[in-house]
């Protein structure tokens, strides 16, 4: 890639969250790009994709360092759950959204009618590929600082290890001996830029189902759809 990319929409605001200068603005450029206004003739080559991939081992390695860090009296087990949720796709959203990400991202103007630089799938994918674009351009140094700077409310928001539905859901079936819960992908919906997953989750012999724009999403919502009914459950059997 050249020194010199395209004109980035974003602005100030967001620029000066990043508090990194970059000298080849053509990595901050194409991490703002979304695939639906990558160049086919480049085969997609100028989306914001091969940097998320970077951009997702890089957090996972500077959170994993940090974590270790903060709760040094912490076993693998706590600090794995701390991990998952940090580097989750909604955490990553709520990152994005807080530094003004979605109104830089580069889409066709018929897709940003559609809502989808709204879309949690979408503005976490272009996190991730900021923090790739960030390590390209200044190192990890520049990728560690944004991520302390932008993740700091998130890792100390609750000191003890947090727990997704998914894994609540499996310890509640295997601490009565009821065995591991099944997830079953029902239907996948929407065009191929915009999914919807439903995801159905038996266990005990009670079935849920859950959606969202993701299978692991969809899952999440299917094991949370799972518990409240069993929730349900016991209040009236009492």
């Amino acid at each position: 890639m050249s020194g010199k990319g395209p004109a980035t929409p974003a602005g100030a605001g967001f620029l000066s969250r990043l508090r990194h200068s970059f000298a080849d603005p053509a990595l901050l450029s194409q991490a703002l790009t979304h695939r639906s206004a990558a160049d086919p003739r480049r085969g997609m080559l100028d989306s914001n994709e091969r940097l998320e991939f970077l951009g997702d081992r890089v957090l996972a390695l500077v959170m994993a360092e940090w974590l270790a860090e903060r709760f040094p009296d912490e076993r693998e087990g706590a600090l794995g759950k701390r991990l998952s949720v940090l580097v989750a796709a909604e955490t990553l959203a709520k990152v994005g959204e807080a530094i003004g990400l979605p109104a830089a991202l580069r889409v066709p103007p018929a897709e940003g009618r559609t809502g989808l630089r709204g879309r949690v799938t979408v503005i976490a994918d272009a996190t991730e590929a900021l923090i790739g674009a960030l390590y390209l351009d200044g190192g990890l140094e520049a990728a560690r600082g944004f991520i302390r700077r932008e993740w700091g409310g998130f890792l100390e928001a609750d000191l003890t290890p947090p727990m997704s539905a998914k894994s609540r859901l499996q310890e509640h079936t295997l601490g009565r001996a009821e065995g591991l819960p099944e997830y079953r992908l029902v239907s996948t919906t929407g065009p191929s830029h915009k999914p919807v997953f439903v995801v159905a989750v038996h266990a005990a012999g009670r079935e849920a189902e859950g959606r969202g724009e993701s299978k692991r999403a969809a899952e999440q919502a299917a094991a949370e759809a799972w518990l409240a009914l069993a929730k349900q459950a016991g209040r009236e059997s009492t």
